[in-house]
């Protein structure tokens, strides 16, 4: 069994495939810990899940929080006895990457990249709902060409919050109408539609830089919010960052 970890700014997910198939996945909230921290709560998930540390014969993570790299790292080495195939944008990960400065991009979107491909073939645009929302872009020749940046929900909510006094913390819970008529309702049209609709002008302007109707797909915390009411997103793919360090991972291991 190998297990996948993939460190974001709000969030961790961790995975354990066997073989092709994901079997367990957890969602942690990034936060810095011991090596000695982070295997108790590894140590206790693999016992929930009926899962034997000894089963666990690899280890693969992509980070965009260097900081906690290496406690992750230790506590792999010290208490799986495997090492961690660290994967960042400077691994070979098996598709031609045309992004200007590539120690710019972060390795989760390349990792996207490399799954997208293996499931729904190019072009294809991967939209992923995190801290950040990014709309990547991968051309019918299978290249990582870059894409969008903006703002996630969680981020932008925790902004107006700080700066408008008077508005309440919402949930994002779907309004019944876009019109809202109390203020709860107005801002989680704003919020959910907001961001649909700038996710689907995105896609609709990377699609006619390319001049491909690609497919455009979803990963992320928040896609299954927003997914259902884009006009542009025709796949959810929760785990796709988890498939895609699996698939790095074999290729290594040169079983790919």
């Amino acid at each position: 069994m190998l297990l996948v970890v993939d460190i974001g700014n709000t969030n961790t997910v961790l995975g354990i495939t066997d073989g092709e198939k994901l079997v367990q996945r957890w969602r942690l909230v990034s936060e810095r810990h011991t090596s000695d921290e982070l295997a108790i709560c590894l140590f206790n998930l693999l016992s929930i899940a009926g899962i034997r540390p000894a089963e666990v014969s690899g280890a693969a993570l992509c980070s965009v929080v260097p900081p906690l790299d290496a406690h992750w790292e230790e506590c792999i080495r010290r208490y799986l006895s495997v090492e961690c195939l660290k994967v960042t944008n400077r691994s070979d990960i098996g598709i031609p990457v045309l992004y200007e400065n590539i120690s710019e991009v972060g390795a989760d979107r390349l990792v996207n990249a490399v799954a997208g491909i293996e499931l729904f073939g190019s072009p294809l645009l991967v939209v992923d709902f995190g801290t950040a929302i990014t709309v990547d872009a991968i051309s019918p020749r299978g290249e990582y060409l870059g894409g969008a940046i903006a703002p996630g929900l969680v981020v932008s909510m925790e902004a107006l919050f700080g700066k408008a006094a008077k508005l309440p913390k919402v949930s994002l819970d779907l309004p019944e109408s876009v019109i809202g008529r109390n203020t709860r309702d107005s801002m989680q049209s704003g919020f959910l539609y907001g961001f649909a609709g700038m996710v689907d002008s995105l896609v609709e302007r990377i699609r006619d830089e390319l001049g491909e109707e690609a497919k455009a797909i979803a990963t992320g915390g928040q896609a299954d919010i927003i997914a259902p009411i884009s006009r542009s997103i025709s796949a959810v793919e929760p785990w796709l960052t988890l498939e895609g360090l699996r698939l790095v991972y074999e290729r290594d291991r040169g079983v790919i």
